[in-house]
């Protein structure tokens, strides 16, 4: 794809906005490829997401944020700037389960995802040669019951020598401390079943099996100090029945939880979500 910045903003809402900052871009020969504003009714609130391609600017990365300052000044904006040509940086972490994390390595391999993967971090060892195949660097930090600390100790600062622009729980089993999530605002990914809150704890769809449930589904949110509560991202269903068995839901289950999650990732790579308050404004 063509080399495009991504201008996104958020902002109280007033008259002109789209205006000046379309009037900006177009007298610098700006060519716009998407378009995305929206006002949130209850807090008035402006959100806007633009892709530009880089070859119609006369400037670069840094030239557009300097120019662009004074409109978003004027304005009280919260803004940013993407350049596509640079990937994100993804840290996956993982536990025992492989679903969700072969789907993301598949979508990284065959470029189908565009990011790039500066290790895998996991408190178990079995899924290390099935990453290190891939070329990837596997950092396994057991967890100590009697002391988690040293665990969390040793992956705080993995993430730190990583530099992650993303972090993904890709079925990690271990809830991150306050510490760790206060560093990374928005920028954790988690993805667990959406049966929560009637189902906590272990077997979940065994749990729901015994209930009787007719939908099953996934839940992607970002990860917050409270757990399982953060700005949901992207949710999905499946459809069950009473000819289905525990297998088949739990299954059905992985199928759309790492379906969700890679469309979660998508949309937070491709700068489409913007969090405000516990919710989220998702460009599709």
């Amino acid at each position: 794809m063509e080399r495009a910045y991504r201008l996104i903003i958020s902002c109280p809402d007033r008259v002109g906005i789209v205006a000046a900052v379309s009037d900006f871009i177009a007298v610098h020969g700006g060519w716009i490829t998407e378009a995305h504003h929206y006002t949130d009714p209850d807090s008035q609130w402006f959100f806007m997401r633009y892709v530009v391609r880089a070859s119609s600017l006369p400037f670069g990365l840094e030239g557009l944020k300097a120019h662009f300052a004074p409109v978003a000044e004027r304005f009280d904006m919260q803004w940013c700037v993407y350049d596509t040509g640079i990937n994100k940086r993804v840290v996956l972490l993982a536990s025992k389960q492989a679903h969700c994390l072969s789907d993301l390595l598949y979508r990284w391999r065959s470029g189908e995802m565009a990011f790039d993967i500066p290790g895998v971090v996991s408190n178990h060892d079995e899924l290390r040669s099935y990453v290190e195949w891939h070329g990837l660097d596997y950092r396994h930090f057991p967890v100590e019951t009697a002391d988690k600390s040293i665990h969390f100790a040793a992956v705080e600062q993995a993430l730190a020598e990583a530099r992650p622009d993303v972090i993904v729980l890709a079925r990690y089993m271990q809830i991150l401390p306050e510490q760790i999530c206060a560093q990374y605002p928005a920028r954790i990914i988690n993805i667990h079943h959406s049966f929560l809150p009637s189902f906590v704890g272990a077997r979940p769809y065994h749990q729901a099996a015994d209930r009787g449930v007719k939908l099953i589904g996934a839940t992607c949110h970002y990860v917050t100090t409270e757990l399982d509560a953060g700005p949901i991202i992207e949710q999905d269903v499946v459809r069950v029945g009473h000819h289905n068995t525990v297998e088949d839901m739990i299954r059905l289950g992985k199928d759309v939880e790492k379906q969700v999650l890679a469309r979660g990732l998508r949309f937070h790579l491709e700068d489409r979500v913007l969090v405000h308050g516990n919710k989220t404004i998702v460009f599709g």
